[in-house]
């Protein structure tokens, strides 16, 4: 798609104002769902092979990757019907070792790139930065945006260097990219961020980087499952949502997995179209998965600690 800052700026601030009383409430009454054993047993399964499971510090080593590795390919060694996860995502500098280790799996690579996660780089930078991640094998990259460029309404800046990245990752791996939406401010900014990232080409649109103090919220989500709703609605293209940061725990997870449904539709129930960036999540669907098939909860020592 080609644009201009004024045609941007103009369909941007002319999409629908948020009413964030109305959105905080359709969030919260969904997540009072209940549902039947049955299907919890699926909704857990469904969301530990949606995790992209994740580790971006600074004192990242092979083996720690390796050993995330061999988590996501076996979540519980102890039971084998566990599904995989969706991912792992590490730096880009440790995508070889990773795609090494997962070899002969399902579960994917994810690189973030783009100078995560302030995103404050020129784009020769980010380009480089992605280039190494998809030369090493990266099958998917999560980058971010410029929030800063984004918040002084420069949006072709931010549209041009989306579209480049994506030109980039070719048809060799997906984008995702990041609005770190704890920085936008208003529910206004993140309906502007979602349909911009879509227009410039993002394969997924994802809350956060995990790196503030707010993250995924059922409200920041909600709104835009309802942008990648609207968006298939006015052009048939399908893009994926990533909430990452902040949810901890199978009750969480499975509210989003409800707002999945009821606002995109089952077509986004699939780790294709829903990731949670969420790492520690595991562990707790671990035990709750362990609870229902045995009717207890095992030692502390049942799961790992990453």
């Amino acid at each position: 798609m080609t644009a201009s800052e004024s045609t941007l700026r103009r369909f941007l601030h002319g999409l629908p104002g948020v009413d964030a009383v109305g959105l905080e409430a359709r969030a919260a009454s969904l997540g009072t769902r209940s549902i039947k054993t049955t299907s919890k047993a699926y909704a857990i399964d469904l969301a530990i092979s949606m995790i992209d499971l994740t580790t971006l510090e600074g004192a990242d080593t092979p083996g720690k990757v390796r050993a995330l590795a061999a988590k996501a390919v076996h979540p519980d060694p102890t039971d084998r019907t566990t599904p995989t996860t969706a991912a792992v995502c590490v730096y880009p500098d440790m995508v070889a070792t990773a795609k090494a280790a997962l070899a002969g799996s399902d579960v994917k690579v994810a690189s973030v790139a783009t100078a995560f996660p302030a995103g404050r780089a020129a784009l020769p930078v980010k380009l480089a930065d992605t280039a190494d991640a998809i030369a090493a094998g990266a099958d998917e990259i999560d980058m971010v945006i410029d929030r800063g460029a984004f918040l002084a309404g420069r949006y072709l800046e931010v549209f041009e260097q989306i579209a480049a990245i994506k030109a980039a990752c070719g048809d060799k791996a997906r984008l995702k990219v990041i609005f770190e939406t704890g920085e936008l401010s208003t529910y206004d900014n993140i309906r502007r961020a979602s349909w911009l990232g879509m227009m410039a080409g993002a394969d997924f649109i994802k809350t956060s980087t995990g790196k503030v103090a707010v993250n995924a919220t059922p409200a920041n989500t909600l709104l835009m499952l309802e942008a990648v709703r609207d968006f298939r609605a006015q052009t048939g293209v399908q893009i994926g949502v990533k909430p990452a940061g902040g949810i901890r725990n199978t009750k969480e997870a499975i509210k989003f997995l409800v707002l999945v449904n009821e606002t995109a539709g089952a077509d986004w129930l699939d780790n294709h179209w829903f990731r949670f960036g969420a790492s520690s999540l595991l562990n707790d669907l671990l035990m709750q998965r362990q609870k229902m098939a045995t009717g207890h909860y095992s030692g502390p020592d049942y799961v790992t600690v990453d």
